[in-house]
């Protein structure tokens, strides 16, 4: 004998257990979707960044192509007198030209300091090949901690050119304070009175061109007033240095200076980061080349590469 079936049973939904299945397959999915558009933002984000300074070191070799030269990191000078009173040019403003951005360059008065009225459009202004997608303050306006422009706004960018090396004494990005070996300066270092140390050269490169860093990433999670300012002047904002220590690679800034080493809170200034992960970050070389380094580098062999003639013709990273 055939079992005829109900019409309640022909219609017998997904049970309880059923359904809790599928909603666990369904949120399984979901999370590994959003896993994937996360690296793919990840991606993405480096990809950019690694081409900004591509670019920004395309802009540099042509502004040495027209001057025979590379533009100081930043010029610090009084007029009348040997002491620091405020600041004129850096290297981000000097190759304006150089990244299409002409107009932008031609409205920088440089014979006003960098933190007077007359430059606020310049300061103020978002440039994006100097911002990376993944630095949550690219772009943002803020007063920095200290230096002649902390009672102005300046904008957040992502990148800082290689001043040289230290020990925690003293820093190739203020001329006045310049009084360490001249072995130990970096491609972007100051210039101005009352040391004069000039700018550097393709030729002057003695480590290598391949070897010797030229603008990094820096960025910060804690203390943002104390994070890059592309157009700032003042040291350790725009620009960065090599010091023997590891603490120079966190992008903790509150954590970096609890963390004791030489120079108490000063290398924390002048530090390399990113909010990429993998713990890494982009630089581009003097040869031009972007190459990225892993923030567990040693830290000797990373001092070695921010100098000009230091003597370390051949480094292994």
């Amino acid at each position: 004998m055939s079992t005829i079936r109900s019409r309640s049973d022909a219609r017998r939904g997904f049970s309880l257990i059923e359904l809790l299945v599928v909603i666990a397959i369904i949120a399984i999915l979901v999370a590994l979707l959003l896993v994937s558009v996360q690296k793919a933002r990840e991606a993405g984000a480096r990809a950019v960044c690694k081409n900004n300074l591509k670019q920004i070191g395309l802009a540099l070799h042509l502004y040495h192509d027209a001057q025979g030269n590379f533009p100081s990191g930043n010029v610090a000078y009084a007029p009348g007198t040997s002491i620091l009173m405020d600041d004129l040019m850096n290297w981000a403003v000097s190759v304006l030209p150089y990244l299409e951005q002409d107009n932008l360059y031609a409205m920088y008065d440089q014979n006003q300091y960098n933190s007077s009225n007359a430059n606020k459009a310049v300061r103020e202004m978002r440039v994006l090949v100097f911002e990376c997608p993944a630095d949550p303050l690219a772009g943002t306006l803020q007063n920095p901690e200290s230096g002649p422009g902390a009672g102005v706004q300046y904008r957040h960018g992502s990148y800082r050119g290689v001043s040289g090396r230290s020990d925690g004494s003293g820093w190739f990005d203020q001329a006045a304070e310049s009084t360490m070996p001249r072995q130990w300066l970096g491609i972007l270092h100051s210039d101005g009175p009352p040391y004069n140390l000039g700018s550097e050269r393709v030729t002057d490169v003695l480590d290598g061109t391949g070897n010797t860093l030229m603008v990094g990433e820096r960025a910060h999670s804690t203390h943002s007033n104390r994070a890059t300012f592309w157009a700032y002047t003042y040291g350790g904002y725009n620009s960065s240095a090599g010091v023997p220590e590891s603490r120079i690679f966190l992008r903790d800034y509150d954590l970096c200076v609890q963390t004791p080493g030489v120079g108490g809170e000063n290398p924390c200034k002048r530090g390399w980061s990113s909010f990429h992960s993998g713990d890494v970050v982009n630089f581009v070389f003097v040869d031009g080349s972007v190459r990225t380094l892993h923030v567990n580098i040693n830290v000797n062999t990373f001092v070695a590469m921010t100098t000009v003639r230091g003597g370390e013709t051949d480094v292994e990273y």
